[in-house]
């Protein structure tokens, strides 16, 4: 979508406006503007014609234009029907230069989570992935994946669906292991700078049960159907709120965390550990309480223990 049809849509979002005060407020012609206009209708808006200007009366299900319409978030959308991975298409946005761009498809045919495993993606989930270039050192990047996570996780409960956050971040169905999303992030960059990051979220929105992998279910199977256009644009808001201000996410993370205070085992690239989870600290790492001491680790595979 162009700057100006943005800015169409985004006075829209406000309430009525005339087609001559978008003229003057966009620099446009009024002719640009029936035409900007005419495109959201072909897009599935139903724009009414009233006295007090042109009102929006319906907004598609999905799509780019139905996500940035009204969203509270600085970023522009990409919708694909298809795609094999969001994150794959945003990384080659990102290495072309893009920036705070989502990439969302109805369907991944080719999705896949952390370690390379492969992700189930049918049709009715929500897939997206954002571009970002952030002024920070990779070291920082493990926050921005908790932050995903808390967004997430806030807009399941939003929907109805009781989710907790499992270290480091899985979405996950307060009271069990049944797994509602999960959160990837990738970068490229030097020693002390990010080039681009690519943050992707995938959330069993409106999927069946059965065509979902064993110890996965669904917002639809917890809570419903949910309105997938609104789940994404809180997730977005939410992320970028917290972007803004990163000394709140990992109070937000422990909030909603179900893997502190209860005995895990984590296993890293070069051992395995028991213990108390603790902690989290920045920027994402847990820590654990094991018979020889406190632990803090930074990366590992997370497994909840029942009680000794």
């Amino acid at each position: 979508m162009n700057d100006t049809r943005r800015a169409v849509l985004d006075a829209l979002a406000e309430g009525p406006v005339s087609g001559p005060e978008l003229a003057d407020r966009l620099g446009v012609s009024r002719a640009a503007v029936w035409k900007h206009v005419d495109a959201l209708r072909d897009a599935g808006f139903d724009v009414e014609s009233t006295d007090a200007g042109y009102v929006v009366a319906e907004v598609p299900d999905y799509g780019a234009a139905a996500v940035e319409f009204g969203l509270d978030a600085p970023y522009r959308v990409e919708h694909h029907d298809s795609v094999a991975s969001t994150n794959d298409r945003a990384r080659d946005l990102a290495a072309d230069g893009a920036s705070d761009v989502v990439v969302v498809a109805d369907e991944q045919t080719g999705g896949r989570g952390r370690l390379k495993r492969a992700w189930s993606s049918p049709s009715g989930g929500v897939w997206a992935s954002l571009v970002l270039r952030p002024d920070r050192p990779p070291a920082h990047v493990p926050v921005f994946t908790l932050a995903a996570a808390v967004a997430v996780a806030r807009a399941c409960r939003e929907a109805g669906a009781p989710a907790v956050i499992k270290w480091p971040n899985d979405v996950l169905v307060d009271g069990s292991e049944r797994k509602l999303a999960g959160v990837l992030t990738e970068m490229e960059g030097e020693a002390d700078r990010v080039s681009w990051l690519v943050v992707g979220a995938g959330v069993n929105a409106n999927v069946d049960a059965d065509a979902l992998p064993p110890g996965a279910t669904s917002v639809r199977e917890e809570a419903g159907d949910v309105d997938r256009r609104r789940f994404l644009q809180r997730t977005l808001e939410t992320f970028h709120e917290l972007w803004e201000d990163p000394d709140r996410i990992l109070p937000a993370w422990r909030e909603l965390s179900v893997t502190l205070d209860r005995r895990v085992r984590v296993e890293t690239a070069t051992e395995v550990l028991e213990g108390e989870a603790v902690d989290v600290t920045f920027p994402g790492a847990l820590v654990v309480r094991t018979a020889d001491g406190r632990r803090t680790i930074h990366a590992g595979e997370c497994e909840h223990l029942r009680p000794a």
